[in-house]
């Protein structure tokens, strides 16, 4: 986990080199994949690609901080189950109990240690390919919505729950 100058967190989720054949030889160049987080609901993630690995972190970086969402937090944990897709890629978030912690890999993981979720529980379905998993993730980060938000749609004050 890295906090950059401007306070967010920053992970490197995934970093490929590819090899392009031209008649010299092989050509290297590099992709990254770049999750950026406030620690306090906000996230982002963004892809670079460059010649050498530090210009396509940079620009990875760049990226996300440029299509950052604001996600509703509940007790640093989520306030309801969720299911995101994008692509194969299915991830399941289902809210925790404090003290459980992040049950989650790879792409998954990154992205909630950014955003500042402190315990849930998460599932990977259908594909492990970090760019699908993690825009699934986003996906369903995005659906959520806040006690207040649907409150307001339904023209209701937001109560406490019945016994």
């Amino acid at each position: 986990m890295e906090q950059n100058e401007s306070g967010l967190i920053e992970k490197i989720v995934y970093l490929n080199r590819v090899a392009k054949v031209v008649k010299g030889g092989r050509r290297f160049s590099f992709s990254c994949l770049v999750v950026v987080g406030d620690g306090e609901g906000g996230v982002g993630y963004g892809l670079g690609k460059a010649n050498e690995v530090p210009e396509a972190i940079r620009k990875a970086s760049e990226r996300a901080k440029k299509n950052m969402i604001q996600v509703p937090l509940l007790d640093g944990t989520l306030p309801y189950e969720v299911l995101g897709r994008y692509g194969a890629g299915r991830v399941m978030l289902k809210p925790a109990s404090r003290g459980t912690g992040i049950i989650a890999g790879g792409p998954v993981r990154a992205i909630m240690e950014a955003v500042g979720v402190h315990d849930i529980l998460t599932k990977a379905i259908g594909t492990n390919n970090p760019h699908n998993v993690l825009r699934a993730t986003i996906a369903g980060l995005e659906s959520l919505r806040s006690a207040e938000e649907v409150a307001a749609l339904r023209g209701v004050p937001v109560s406490t729950p019945r016994k």
